[in-house]
């Protein structure tokens, strides 16, 4: 089954590792640096979310 969100997060993920190239090009690399450590997340986040599991949660009056 394919997976829409997850294939967007890895094209997402792409485009911001050319795009930081980029900016390492015009010496910009604390930028660089952040923009590809928030814009790779997004993938891993959503991953971890569906693979989330709750415990059972017992409430006691």
């Amino acid at each position: 089954m394919e997976n829409v969100l997850l294939e967007k997060s890895f094209e997402f993920s792409l485009s911001i590792v050319d795009f930081v190239e980029e900016i390492k090009e015009l010496r910009h690399f604390e930028l660089a640096s952040q923009l590809v450590r928030s814009g790779t997340s997004v993938g891993a986040n959503i991953v971890e979310a569906q693979r989330a599991e709750s415990k059972e949660i017992l409430f006691t009056s």
